[in-house]
Formats: C-alpha cells, sequence, structure tokens
C-alpha cells in the first residue's frame, strides 16, 4: 500500500503545479487588460501601466483627472480610462509620440512599447512638474 501513497502524493502536488502555472498565464488573444490604447503597447502589464501614469502624474504636476474622464461627471461611478472625450489625453497621446521620436533621432534610443526604455528627453525635459512647459 506504501507505493500507492507515493503515486498519490505525487500526482496531486503535480496537479496543484498544473493549476498554478495555467492560473498565471497572460491572456491568449494577444489584448491586454487596457482598452484604447494607441501609443503604449495593449500587452503592457499592471505594475508597468501604474508604473507609467505615476511618472507622468510626477513629471507634469497633474492627478489622473487632468486626463482622463469620470463616467457621467460622477465620482461614485467611477472613471473612464478608454475615454479619448479629453483634449488633454489627446494631446499627451502626441507628446509622448513626440518624445519617442526625440530620443530615437537624436539619441539613437528607441523606446519600446511597454516604457520600459530609459529615455533621454521625457515630459519633465520640459514641463518640469507643470502641466504646461513654463516658459
Amino acid at each position: 500500500m506504501f507505493p500507492y501513497k507515493k503515486i498519490m502524493v505525487s500526482s496531486g502536488i503535480f496537479s496543484f503545479m498544473l493549476l498554478g502555472i495555467s492560473a498565471t498565464r497572460p491572456p491568449e488573444d494577444g489584448e491586454g487588460k487596457y482598452k484604447n490604447l494607441k501609443v503604449v503597447s495593449k500587452k503592457i502589464g499592471e505594475d508597468e501601466m501604474e508604473r507609467l501614469m505615476h511618472s507622468f502624474n510626477a513629471q507634469l504636476g497633474v492627478k489622473c483627472m487632468y486626463c482622463h474622464k469620470l463616467i457621467n461627471d460622477d465620482f461614485s461611478q467611477g472613471t473612464d480610462w478608454a475615454s479619448d472625450e479629453k483634449k488633454e489625453k489627446r494631446v499627451g497621446r502626441e507628446m509622448l509620440k513626440m518624445t519617442m521620436q526625440l530620443n530615437k533621432k537624436y539619441f539613437d534610443r528607441k523606446m519600446d512599447k511597454k516604457m520600459t526604455t530609459t529615455p533621454v528627453i521625457w515630459c519633465k525635459t520640459c514641463h518640469r512638474g507643470f502641466s504646461r512647459p513654463p516658459r
């Protein structure tokens, strides 16, 4: 009866291992959890996205609502992160494209779409903590 216990325990451990691996897999469809990403990779992870957004907040001296719209202009309903209704978000996207181009052209620094490459030129280069660059 002893060999059967080893087989049962081994198969149980193996089953839990397979369950754990399958539970941590990224989505199979190639799409990430974020919608309406046009410059940043659709496969960006949650930690990377948080780091990027907090970086924008710090470098521009703004909060999330500067670029993102509340659902029905009501805090209790949450934020419509995917909406392009606010001009600031559309402009921010163009500014991000511009900094990526400047880094590539003048510093031979190609930024990946997950924004993990350290840029030479970034928002803070011009903005220095202000929503509009000071003169």
